[in-house]
């Protein structure tokens, strides 16, 4: 039998450990992680500095692109500056796949295991909410979505199938990934796209990456989100200011206002690839990227205008 003292210790000890465990994250990177059908799902959360748990603060998801990953999406995104400026929590969720580096999400028509294998992903992204409404305190009416690719397109799915806790999205080369959409509220949404996407074309039908999709075109899934939201069919079209010389102008055409105030707008990068504006291409062979614009800062322009009415 043990001394009393040695019990008295491992009791302290196992009572301090609990305690520990139980205390609220706080501003940093940490993992969360959570096992939805089955399937073990990851997500990264940054949380800025200013973060305190007295004040409600809006939160970003960040989806990454088919391929890739979350701390990929960090790294290509930027976003952590962003949200240390602004004020914001990012969340990179974690897609699916045999390799770790190498994931996708189901955003309908695209793309990969996760299409194929009908991973219910906003299912995943509801359960994900969750958590991390426990985990940090967050504002339910700022919670938006973006993403690039895969990302974008997975966006467009949570915006029609998650709409009741998604506030706005904004999309990077990713149109939508299913035929109609169906929010039980009108969701804004915006849009980038390089009218020289040779992945994602912008006119729709098979790129020229391993993706075997045949891709909705970006007009068709503007026009699907016009009509839901209930906007006006003609955008008021505006041509922002051509800063750099690298090959590329930029359109902005918004469409509205709709129901409760929402927005449509499609920016147009002519002469872009398939690349995130205003941070520079990974690849080469994404093309051209515009230091015309930042996405980073029209998208949070746009979020910031857009929580739940």
């Amino acid at each position: 039998m043990r001394p009393r003292a040695a019990i008295t210790t491992l009791l302290m000890l196992w009572i301090a450990t609990a305690a520990a465990a139980a205390e609220p994250l706080g501003t940093g990177d940490h993992t969360l992680s959570l096992t939805v059908d089955g399937l073990q799902r990851t997500a990264i959360v940054h949380v800025p500095p200013r973060y305190n748990r007295g004040v409600a603060m809006p939160l970003v998801l960040a989806l990454h692109g088919g391929g890739a990953n979350a701390n990929n999406m960090v790294r290509f995104s930027g976003l952590n500056e962003k949200a240390d400026d602004a004020g914001f929590i990012v969340v990179y969720p974690n897609g699916t796949g045999r390799f770790e580096r190498m994931r996708t999400f189901n955003g309908g028509n695209c793309c990969g295991q996760a299409a194929a294998n009908g991973v219910d992903d906003v299912e995943f992204i509801r359960r994900l909410l969750d958590d991390v409404a426990n985990a940090f305190t967050i504002d339910p009416k700022r919670v938006f979505a973006t993403g690039m690719s895969n990302g974008g397109i997975m966006a467009y799915r949570l915006a029609s199938e998650l709409s009741d806790r998604i506030a706005a999205i904004a999309s990077v080369s990713g149109p939508m990934g299913t035929k109609t959409c169906n929010p039980t509220r009108p969701v804004s949404v915006i849009h980038f796209h390089g009218t020289d996407d040779e992945l994602a074309p912008f006119q729709g039908g098979k790129g020229k990456g391993l993706s075997a999709t045949d891709f909705i075109s970006v007009p068709d899934s503007i026009e699907a989100w016009v009509k839901a939201d209930g906007c006006a069919p003609q955008p008021v079209t505006t041509t922002l200011p051509d800063t750099t010389d690298d090959g590329t102008t930029v359109l902005r055409k918004t469409y509205g206002p709709g129901r409760d105030g929402s927005e449509v707008v499609l920016v147009v990068i002519e002469g872009g690839g398939h690349t995130w504006p205003g941070r520079p291409p990974q690849m080469n062979r994404l093309g051209t990227s515009t230091r015309d614009i930042s996405a980073n800062d029209l998208m949070w322009e746009f979020f910031q205008r857009h929580a739940v009415p």
